[in-house]
């Protein structure tokens, strides 16, 4: 099992991570995130200002309980695992499906769960209108950027809900990004070598950033505030803060962030609070 930090470890770390960022990295950082989110979706901003993991809220959940969000990127997850580093669209679909039916990868049950999502796992097929385009598959596609993988098979993964070019893009432009970021990348940086956005994306003020449930609102507002931070608890809590759809705005920019300051750099006592660790373990491709 990837190893907290100790309780007397600092509770935010900006240092550089002196290892790659793994896997695990990502997948702790989008948990923690989607569950320092939880208590305030739906939430206006301005209307409230976490700072730090609390409990129930909007879903009435205990303290470090993670959404579909997590799930899902579980899922993803732990079909690779068992496809021996494959990516087969089909198998994860009937992993969705036990989520969705039976509440696998889930804390203690399923609770949250998107429009579009349901009615693409319903049907059997991927939804492709224009308003299809929320952030339901963003938000579970950290996994991809730690397999062998083309843009066009992300696109695929997308697809199995999310079949609009928008999010199926969307998706490819995460990965991309969050490769570099593995590579090495600062968060600025990566941004310069390509993607829907550039540097000057730091340089813009917080009411221009979005943060319902658009996939490219998710998107800029993830990475804006990765750009605009120093550290992991620092990204993330202005994630939460932005209000609307806080704990998938917190998931992204929390896998983002897991890469660039790894567990190491996640507060202990917001890694101790965390719900499902065994469940996490279980789905981890190395």
């Amino acid at each position: 099992m990837t190893t907290p930090p100790s309780s007397s470890a600092p509770s935010t770390m900006s240092a550089a991570p002196t290892r790659t960022p793994t896997l695990a990295d990502a997948i702790y950082g989008q948990a923690v995130g989607d569950a320092l989110g939880v208590p305030y979706e739906f939430r206006a901003r301005g209307s409230f200002h976490a700072t730090g993991m609390t409990g129930h809220g909007s879903h009435n959940k205990p303290a470090g309980t993670w959404s579909d969000d997590t799930s899902m990127a579980l899922a993803v997850c732990d079909s690779i695992r068992r496809c021996d580093g494959r990516v087969d669209p089909a198998d994860i679909r009937r992993r969705f499906e036990d989520w969705y039916e039976y509440g696998e990868y889930t804390v203690d049950g399923l609770f949250d769960i998107g429009t579009t999502t349901v009615h693409a796992l319903t049907s059997g097929r991927g939804m492709d209108g224009e308003y299809d385009n929320g952030n339901g598959s963003l938000m579970r596609t950290i996994p991809l950027a730690f397999a062998a993988v083309t843009r066009a098979d992300v696109a695929a993964v997308s697809a199995i809900t999310h079949a609009h070019p928008i999010s199926t893009t969307a998706c490819a432009d995460y990965v991309d990004y969050a490769r570099r970021l593995i590579a090495g990348r600062t968060p600025i940086d990566a941004l310069a070598d390509g993607g829907p956005f550039t540097p000057d994306l730091a340089d813009e003020p917080e009411e221009s950033i979005r943060s319902g449930g658009f996939v490219l609102d998710t998107l800029k507002a993830a990475i804006w505030c990765l750009v605009t931070t120093d550290t992991y608890a620092d990204c993330i809590l202005r994630a939460v803060n932005l209000g609307s759809d806080t704990d998938t705005t917190a998931a992204v920019a929390g896998a983002l962030a897991g890469i660039v300051y790894t567990v190491d750099g996640i507060p202990a006592d917001w890694l101790a609070a965390l719900r499902g660790k065994p469940v996490i373990e279980s789905c981890l491709f190395r």
